[in-house]
């Protein structure tokens, strides 16, 4: 599959085959397309959480109106965004590279045969504190930005994207 076929194949994916498998190998092939996202000065603003555990699943379902099909996904990749790591540098464009990471996680399920939505969380603030006590995460310099949702799909949506020649301007 080349990137423009992933970027084509991608799709929201909100219904999954419940106890589905996702492969360690699989996850570190997401995670390392992540890596390799760029960023403001090459200051990699990001963390990952790798949740596998249904309770914790099941915790984040309760509380994020947009990501209630964790009940059946395989599992779920926070993307924690790590402004602190900017100061002095690049500061502000986090929210850039986290979307730029999370977009190449999109992009490499994708072309392991995976389903994946984007649920987000930055920069609801309600949003983030709830993800940080479900996750433990005590340190107010990590942020949680979205939680993508992973497993084999269960449902084949249309695309919605399309090609908008009026939006485009050349000059």
């Amino acid at each position: 599959m080349t990137v423009t076929q992933a970027i084509q194949a991608r799709r929201s994916i909100r219904r999954f085959k419940k106890g589905a498998d996702i492969t360690q190998e699989q996850i570190e092939t997401m995670l390392k397309a992540a890596m390799m996202a760029p960023s403001a000065c090459n200051t990699r603003p990001w963390q990952f959480i790798v949740i596998k555990d249904r309770a914790k699943l099941d915790a984040i379902a309760s509380v994020h109106p947009y990501a209630k099909m964790l009940g059946d996904a395989s599992l779920a990749i926070v993307v924690c965004a790590l402004p602190s790591v900017q100061e002095g540098i690049a500061e502000g464009y986090f929210p850039e590279d986290c979307g730029a990471c999370t977009q190449n996680i999109l992009l490499a399920a994708t072309e392991l045969g995976l389903g994946s939505c984007w649920c987000g969380v930055y920069p609801k603030e309600a949003r983030i504190d709830e993800m940080r006590e479900i996750l433990g995460i005590e340190d107010r310099d990590i942020v949680p930005f979205n939680v993508i949702v992973l497993g084999v799909a269960d449902e084949a949506p249309q695309a919605r994207g399309f090609f908008e020649e009026s939006k485009v301007r050349y000059l």
